[in-house]
């Protein structure tokens, strides 16, 4: 028994169905690029920690007792969304970006947008990795 546990512990799980690692790729030609925009998505919280804890340090400079409490959550809050706001209007801008459309060999249309690359060109083999808003485009080879 506890070697039908053991061995049963090494087989991987999900093994051959699109387990973790995996990754989804087909192959096809470029039929049209166009030049846009895309949004950034850069918001990591880390200025809203910085301005929550240096509100914090701030409201505890003021009052004593109950009302430096207060002043302490207060500044805490303020100093949150400051920083988060702050963070968003320094990383949060449209960057140039391609729109990629691609004809797979299954003759399927595929549409992506991502950083611009400029080793892509019209007609181009290339492969297709991944799915959703994960999806990119490579040259082959």
């Amino acid at each position: 028994m506890f070697t039908s546990l053991l061995l049963g512990a090494c087989v991987p799980f999900d093994a051959g169905s699109g387990g973790a690692g995996e990754m989804e790729i087909r192959s096809g030609k470029i039929e049209q690029i166009t030049q846009t925009q895309m949004q950034t998505n850069h918001d990591s919280g880390i200025g809203a920690i910085l301005g929550g804890v240096g509100g914090l340090g701030i409201g505890s400079l003021i009052g004593r007792g109950t009302g430096r409490d207060v002043a302490m959550v207060a500044g805490a809050l303020a100093g949150a969304v400051g920083g988060n706001y702050a963070e968003k209007k320094q990383y949060d801008q449209p960057k140039d970006a391609q729109q990629i459309i691609v004809r797979t060999n299954s003759g399927v249309l595929v549409s992506v947008t991502q950083p611009i690359n400029p080793s892509l060109t019209k007609g181009m083999d290339v492969y297709v990795e991944g799915s959703g808003s994960e999806a990119k485009v490579v040259p082959q080879g």
